[in-house]
């Protein structure tokens, strides 16, 4: 069965798209980027067609991870029906996207870090803390975790 995630932030040029090709790394080295889909999202509008931020782009690169070709795009309401998940870096993404998708009638949104056992902690914005380091070390402990739920526990509704 195809999985299919979004993730989402503010602008779709930080976090998000360092979970989306984090995610990606692991699925691909967990031997299961066939049963994968994976995107990134923004819920405002002032990045649309912008690249990832080039802080975000070398903290990817340090881990070997590529971004290329990757532009921020809106998150749109249809997002809702064509993602299985669809998850927040912070609460205030998580209002935004209650707002795009009219409500979460399916609990297909969820924050990162509840996968990292850190129930409703956030992935600071690097953006405005600088913090790059910490953003990475959140992101990915979120996405193994997800990861690990998605691929060991009861499928995720």
């Amino acid at each position: 069965m195809l999985r299919r995630i979004l993730f989402v932030c503010h602008g779709n040029i930080c976090r998000s798209p360092m979970a989306e090709f984090a995610m990606k790394r692991l699925v691909q080295e967990a031997g299961l980027a066939d049963r994968f889909q994976i995107a990134s999202a923004a819920t405002s509008t002032e990045e649309i067609g912008n690249p990832v931020y080039p802080p975000a782009r070398r903290k990817l690169a340090e881990h070997g991870v590529s971004c290329a070709g990757k532009t921020a795009r809106q998150m749109v309401r249809a997002d809702y029906r064509d993602y299985d998940l669809l998850i927040g870096m912070d609460r205030a993404n998580l209002r935004s996207m209650y707002r795009i998708c009219g409500r979460d009638s399916e609990g297909k949104i969820r924050l990162l870090l509840d996968y990292a056992g850190r129930p409703d902690q956030e992935v600071a914005d690097p953006w405005y803390t600088g913090d790059f380091d910490s953003a990475w070390n959140d992101v990915l402990s979120g996405c193994r975790g997800l990861l690990k739920a998605l691929v060991s526990g009861p499928p995720v509704q």
